[in-house]
């Protein structure tokens, strides 16, 4: 759901942006001319197109706006292929991304919310926790593992 594109500058090789991403822009004139965020010349108000003059938006979904058919399709399948689910950082109350959880047919469902969601009680685990706060102790034991103190286990 997040539209900063930070899941790809960490690495994540395939990334289903519900809610689109700053990092593409498009000129709402005709011609639709797209740009990336880097491509955008800096300007104090509502960027322009440099080819028509229109004004430039992100690529993002806003309030009210639908989200893309394609990209809600490809979601749902990568979640019906899943043999685990690890949902983190979301009260699963925004509809219609808290929705694809129907689509997982698995038994291995993890959540990780600093908060209660309404899917806490069908889950497998559920920390009630920060995500930065969970990732982080997972990184603490597996550094632990790997480098145990005193050279064995």
């Amino acid at each position: 759901q997040n539209i900063d594109g930070l899941h790809q500058a960490a690495g994540s090789k395939t990334v289903y942006e519900l809610h689109g991403s700053v990092e593409r822009n498009h000129c709402l004139g005709r011609a639709h001319h797209f740009y990336s965020l880097n491509e955008i010349p800096a300007q104090p108000v509502v960027p322009v197109c440099p080819q028509c003059g229109a004004m430039v938006r992100p690529d993002v979904v806003l309030y009210g706006e639908a989200l893309d058919t394609a990209t809600v399709e490809a979601s749902v399948e990568a979640i019906s292929r899943a043999d685990v689910l690890v949902v983190g950082g979301t009260s699963l109350a925004v509809y219609p991304a808290a929705g694809l959880l129907q689509y997982y047919p698995g038994r291995k469902l993890a959540l990780v919310n600093l908060s209660r969601t309404p899917m806490d009680s069908q889950a497998d685990l559920v920390i009630h926790e920060t995500v930065a706060q969970v990732v982080g102790k997972v990184c603490d034991q597996l550094y632990h593992r790997a480098h145990p103190i005193g050279g064995g286990r």
